[in-house]
């Protein structure tokens, strides 16, 4: 139990140490870096899935393990906890991290200085974000993956990257200020940041108290909201996530999961059922704001003219129908959720590394110029020396090897991808949205019976959950034909067996959950009604016990005659 207990803080460790040494040795041993970072990251995921398993298999109350890395009691120390939530979502961080370092590896590693190390640090602060139970840490590994990510952003040049960071930049320095007034705000009034000392606190907060309260929680959620992707606050995403670098939009594609999960740990902890006059505080907000999100994103989507473009309206849409469900404060609607989480992130890191291969192959013969973002470094006319040419080293490497059927596996993916997305039979995107049109049309929300009526609101996210679909069908149906069925001569893309890898694996999975449902499903649905029980989230926390220091006893000393 004890060893368990310090796997808890292993999955941070772990990519901080990789990071350090990575910085040691230099650029000049770039090659020796990545296996590195491919090691740890591997390692990193046997750490989640163990965790994961653990949480399953524990005796201690509600699944949940507790670590305090400074060995100071709660509310007053360092306090990371797992639940089957966290685990998940570790699980989830750790198969997309090393897909897209395997992306990377074929090619962009090297399209910039100190990739490895950045990406290392991201993870770290991908782990610390799920796992840490107080808001002040929280801020800190929020601000650790988005000092990764400003660098990950601008890696590999150009213009329209250049310019889209910036604004990415400004953006989060911005939410992290909301961040801090809003953390600070509700430190003022209750006087603790720990997350379960706050959901104690809430309650007994004074009637002339909780506007300030509930003030600082609105700043505290605007600053989420941004990072998860809620229309208004969503301009900044689309710019920046479709010229950022494949491997890098694919690790983004976990980043708004940040934001939607902290919303969802937060408002069933502290404006839960037993918060008093705070209950459910912003859910109508929520579920609206999730509403808008989906038909802006609908709407442009229909419009998008590029794989990468399409790919973060995707994004969009999937944090709209999150956020929605959060609002409606029923634990079935949020079990199918985080189910449809699980899936849908999973299909949109592959999509974003497909429509690099997919530009690619359109671009076969073109000539690139310096400022645009294209996806290779050099003119492609490289591709495809003369017979009888004969390459040098670095060309080799920037060129690979010619996979045969590639058009072949591209389609295919390009397919299973949409359908992933859009929610059609037979994968397990279509398992997500049945899922929370069912929990949906029977509202079993908490202190409710089976005979709830349907809410309008619920009536609205129902049709926009259809026709956000029908949007996605008509646009991808639209993209494919163009990339794949118009009449056109060029030459099949040369690919790199690392580059189709980690897509077939991550539809692999995807495929995978659709014969294998069932027990995910089980999970999400034990998770979401651990959420919406928070005493047993409470009771683990605040019962914990320091370690206490070791005693010595002295030797005998002799007696002297």
């Amino acid at each position: 139990m004890m060893t368990m207990t310090h796997l808890i803080v292993a999955p941070i460790l772990l990519p901080l140490l990789t990071a350090a040494i990575m910085l040691m040795l230099g650029e000049k041993h770039r090659p020796l870096k990545a296996r590195i970072n491919l090691f740890s990251s591997l390692l990193g995921l046997g750490m989640a899935v163990a965790l994961l398993q653990w949480t399953q298999t524990t005796g201690v109350p509600g699944s949940i393990g507790v670590y305090l890395p400074s060995n100071w009691q709660v509310p007053f120390g360092l306090v990371l906890v797992v639940d089957r939530l966290s685990a998940l979502m570790l699980v989830l961080t750790g198969i997309i991290g090393v897909s897209a370092l395997l992306f990377a590896m074929a090619r962009w590693d090297s399209a910039g200085s100190s990739f490895h190390a950045l990406f290392q640090i991201q993870l770290m602060g991908l782990y610390g974000a799920f796992l840490t139970a107080d808001l002040f840490n929280l801020f800190v590994f929020f601000e650790v993956l988005l000092a990764a990510s400003y660098g990950l952003m601008l890696h590999g040049s150009g213009r329209a990257r250049v310019s889209s960071g910036l604004h990415y930049i400004s953006i989060n320095l911005l939410a992290s200020s909301l961040f801090l007034i809003g953390a600070a705000l509700i430190y003022g009034v209750t006087g603790t940041l720990n997350m379960a000392d706050l959901a104690v606190k809430i309650p007994l907060v004074p009637a002339a108290d909780r506007g300030l309260l509930h003030a600082g929680a609105g700043i505290l959620a605007i600053a989420f909201l941004a990072k998860a992707g809620m229309w208004p606050l969503n301009f900044w995403l689309v710019p920046a996530y479709s010229s950022a670098s494949a491997p890098v939009a694919a690790m983004f594609a976990i980043m708004t999961k940040v934001g939607v999960y902290t919303l969802l740990r937060l408002w069933t902890l502290l404006f839960s059922a037993e918060a008093g006059a705070s209950a459910f505080f912003g859910g109508e907000w929520l579920i609206y704001g999730g509403m808008a999100t989906i038909v802006c994103a609908a709407i442009a989507i229909l419009a998008a003219q590029r794989l990468e473009r399409m790919a973060s309206l995707s994004i969009l849409v999937s944090a709209g129908i999150l956020l929605s469900t959060i609002g409606f404060a029923q634990p079935n609607l949020v079990g199918a959720a985080l189910f449809y989480l699980f899936s849908s992130t999973l299909a949109l890191s592959a999509l974003f590394l497909l429509a690099e291969l997919i530009e690619r192959s359109r671009s076969a013969n073109e000539v690139l110029l310096e400022d645009e973002t294209e996806l290779l470094p050099r003119p492609l006319e490289s591709l495809h020396p003369p017979k009888g040419t004969n390459l040098d080293d670095e060309q080799k490497a920037v060129v690979g090897q010619v996979i045969p059927w590639t058009m072949a596996f591209l389609g295919l993916s390009f397919i299973a991808c949409a359908l992933l997305i859009i929610g059609m039979p037979p994968l397990s995107g279509f398992i997500g949205k049945l899922g929370l049109i069912g929990a949906l049309l029977n509202p079993l929300g908490l202190g409710n019976s089976g005979d709830a009526p349907i809410s309008s609101a619920a009536w609205g996210l129902l049709v926009l959950l259809i026709l956000s679909g029908l949007a996605s069908l008509i646009a991808f149906s639209r993209l494919g034909v163009q990339r794949f069925w118009t009449p056109a001569e060029r030459p099949s893309p040369l690919l790199r067996r690392f580059e189709c890898v980690p897509i077939f694996a991550l539809l692999g999975l995807s495929i995978a959950l659709t014969f294998k449902a069932d027990p995910l499903l089980r999970y999400t649905q034990a998770a979401a009604d651990a959420l919406y029980n928070p005493q047993q989230y409470l009771m683990a926390v605040l019962d914990t016990r320091v370690v206490p220091n070791p005693t010595f006893k002295a030797a005998p000393q002799e007696v002297q005659p």
